[in-house]
């Protein structure tokens, strides 16, 4: 007999071999209908699948959250089997769960067509009202080499070859006549998958992502619990391809990237206006938190980098360049040991602690071609840099004052603080359990004392120390990771970064690395695609446009502009011999905040017309009184706050 330990506490005996369908139906008759999986002892298995040995158990129905990772892997198998249905040859490779959906790699000669999609959704539905139960077996390794050889599925026999020799070769079939090899776990039959799917794009996948390997078909998709969990998942998408900030770059003239400078980006002036407002903005806000700006070098020798332990971890990443003297140089992937140099001239007293240095340091680092994807991954982006050195006992106030400054920014961004990760230690690290024990407290403390209760994600902390991630979210409710705190006890202690403690002694400092924003790149991107172009005032590239109803209006248009522009504002005249309402579509298609519109009486009268991006209304001010309204609306958060 093994126990089986429930959710309530309770334990009970069942004979060894039992399932967890008949757990289920030895609780109720009514929960063994609605089962599809169980956990024990953590893990998820099928449901008629027998157990061996006791713990902890639960009997998990379709609707509970770590079902849905199942449903997703279960779809992508119907996929499969409606792709050899339909289109018999066809090989099937790897078909994983991944965020949000599935995929499954296909080797065919004839490739898919968008058209495609269609009929294999349709033969999905029927595969799932077919109600296909689900089994798992276990075959002999050289069986199922065999046998899949035999069906010409050679990447699944590759597969079976390449997997260690203890681990068993389990086989899910669907049905009687469909099976794919598979660690599971499944759920009961395919009906339980349920409609809530859809196919979502075609793409290209060399095997085992090897640009060596053959080129095999992708085909993407979605599954959900519900129809309206899809429904709303499909309206994101949507909302997110509206917002591709790459799109709207090339829309709003801001920037664009190109072949010969892969992961570089060209920064237009609008592009660059804005980049240049948050970049004031952040100086502003890091110098009224008591840090001092600091500029490193762009190249150093390596045995700089290998100094810091960086030339070890990073060199794959590095960009490297010999000189004629024989110097082995790189461009720097980090600031971090730069601004361990700056504090290691002359001798640094406890009194001076905490320093605060901050830099917008322009990085480079080596990634892959395939993995570039517009601002939001790229091989030159500058850091919001900065690095706080600081006594042991100065951590947690550091810290808890770092997340209140961050979270402040990410609110005045327009960005909402989803949640706080703590990253506590990976299984490779360096440093004693007593000094993560250590470690991992002053982050909780911090955290608490900043009014944060952080989410603990087990494991992802840094190589040499715990961190807090900053999870924000977006207009539309996506989530990216923006901000970070890391302690680090390493760098100052490779570096010989020293101080004069009160009794005399020499101390190393502690080294808090942050960071808000992340990278203005990839921080950009998230803007623009969190506004969707239309940025409040205070950053937008273009604050106002003067259109003219006529062109005997062009003089006082300029005269307009020359004062909006004198009280700070970013102006553009627009004095085409275009109909007005031709200028206002497009003007508020190009996501321009205010279009002043002037014509004879405006000139006449002194006064301007102010249409908002999405009103169709229009104000009439004097130019005087629209300047003072304008300029003091395009004020940025914090020059509101002070009054400046």
């Amino acid at each position: 007999m093994i126990d089986l330990v429930f959710p309530d506490g309770a334990v009970r005996p069942y004979p060894v071999g039992t399932t967890g369908r008949a757990v289920a139906e030895s609780l109720s008759k009514s929960l063994a209908k609605k089962a599809v999986l169980i956990k024990l002892d953590g893990a998820l298995r099928d449901l008629d699948r027998p157990i061996e040995t006791g713990g902890p158990i639960e009997i998990l129905t379709r609707e509970a959250p770590e079902a849905l990772e199942v449903i997703r892997h279960d779809t992508a198998h119907i996929l499969a089997q409606a792709v050899q249905e339909l289109f018999p040859g066809t090989q099937v490779t790897i078909g994983p769960a991944i965020e949000d959906g599935f995929y499954y790699d296909f080797a065919r000669e004839t490739p898919f067509s968008l058209d495609d999609l269609a009929l294999i959704e349709k033969r999905m539905a029927e595969i799932v009202d077919r109600d296909e139960p689900i089994r798992r077996e276990i075959w002999p390794r050289e069986q199922a080499i065999a046998h899949f050889e035999d069906l010409g599925e050679a990447y699944k026999a590759e597969i079976i070859r390449d997997l260690p020799e203890d681990v068993p070769i389990s086989i899910y079939w669907q049905g009687s006549a469909w099976k794919d090899l598979c660690v599971g776990p499944h759920l009961p039959s395919t009906k339980h998958v349920g409609k809530a799917f859809k196919l979502t794009k075609l793409a290209g996948a060399y095997w085992r992502g090897d640009h060596r390997n053959a080129m095999l078909q992708r085909i993407y998709g979605t599954a959900w619990t519900s129809q309206a969990e899809l429904d709303a998942y499909l309206h994101r998408i949507e909302e997110a391809e509206k917002r591709d900030h790459r799109k709207l770059g090339r829309q709003l003239d801001l920037f664009h990237m190109q072949e010969e400078g892969r992961g570089m980006v060209f920064w237009h002036p609008k592009g660059w206006a804005l980049y240049r407002t948050l970049e004031a903005y952040m100086r502003r806000r890091l110098e009224a938190a008591g840090y001092v700006e600091v500029k490193t070098p762009q190249v150093l020798d390596n045995t700089f980098w290998q100094k810091s332990g960086h030339w070890d971890k990073y060199r794959p990443n590095m960009f490297v360049c010999e000189t004629v003297e024989g110097e082995v140089l790189a461009l720097k992937p980090m600031n971090c040991p730069g601004h361990v140099q700056i504090f290691n001239v002359g001798l640094r007293s406890y009194k001076e602690l905490p320093i605060r240095m901050s830099e917008s340091g322009a990085c480079h680092r080596y990634e892959p071609s395939g993995s570039l994807h517009g601002l939001m991954r790229v091989r030159a982006f500058t850091q919001d840099d900065g690095h706080i050195f600081c006594r042991e006992d100065q951590i947690e106030t550091e810290t808890a004052d770092f997340i209140r400054l961050c979270q402040s920014v990410h609110a005045d961004l327009g960005l909402k603080t989803d949640h706080i990760a703590l990253a506590t230690r990976p299984d490779v690290r360096a440093g004693s359990d007593e000094f993560w024990d250590k470690a991992e407290a002053q982050m909780l403390t911090a955290a608490r004392m900043a009014g944060v209760e952080p989410v603990i994600a087990e494991g992802d902390g840094a190589f040499y120390a715990p961190k807090l991630d900053f999870i924000v979210k977006d207009a539309i409710g996506r989530t990216w990771t923006c901000g970070t705190i890391q302690l680090d006890y390493v760098i100052p202690e490779r570096l010989d970064a020293e101080y004069i403690a009160e009794d005399g002694s020499r101390q190393r400092p502690v080294m808090l690395h942050r960071a808000i924003l992340g990278s203005y790149e990839r921080f950009i991107g998230i803007l623009i695609e969190n506004f969707g172009g239309a940025f409040p005032l205070w950053l937008a590239p273009v604050q106002v446009v003067v259109a003219t109803i006529t062109s005997d209006a062009n003089d006082y248009a300029e005269t307009v502009a020359k004062q909006l522009r004198a009280a700070g504002l970013r102006v553009e005249v627009d004095g085409r011999n275009e109909k007005i309402n031709y200028k206002v579509r497009e003007h508020s298609l190009g996501k321009i905040p205010v279009i002043a519109v002037v014509g004879r009486n405006e000139a006449a009268e002194g006064t301007v017309a102010l249409r908002r991006l999405g009103s169709d209304g229009q104000e009439i001010l004097s130019l005087e009184d629209a300047k003072i309204a304008l300029s003091a609306e395009a004020l940025a958060p914090d020059q509101r706050t002070c009054g400046v």
